[in-house]
């Protein structure tokens, strides 16, 4: 992840509605939720849930797909995964196996990643 995207991705995370809906996503897993759900769950207005998402979207950080009528919104882990190694990549200089280690803790499905199992809702 390139300098410029990492800030991107940082600025669209560091606003209270927008984080919730990410880690909203997150918990989602690969399956994502539709909007309207979104905003129901996060009783938030449907108009701002929308112009958050859409802020998520273009940070690298939300997918979007249509379903019939639906659009379905999901957490993009390479994304998320790009932006973590972006922050880790200086950490561990001397030791780069640490950084590997703990990034693949981080992958969708993992039993002891933070994010426990990101594949279900």
């Amino acid at each position: 992840m390139e300098k410029m995207n990492a800030i991107d991705a940082l600025s669209a995370l560091a606003h209270e509605a927008r984080l919730d809906i990410f880690r909203l996503l997150v918990r989602a897993g690969e399956d994502g939720l539709p909007a309207g759900e979104i905003s129901a769950r996060l009783d938030m207005r449907q108009n701002t849930a929308s112009t958050n998402l859409a802020i998520l979207h273009r940070a690298g950080l939300v997918s979007q797909r249509r379903e019939g009528r639906s659009v379905i919104y999901a957490a993009d882990f390479a994304g998320m995964h790009g932006l973590v190694g972006f922050l880790m990549k200086d950490c561990c200089a001397e030791t780069p196996a640490r950084v590997d280690a703990l990034l693949e803790t981080l992958a969708p499905g993992k039993g002891d990643s933070p994010c426990l199992d990101c594949t279900s809702p």
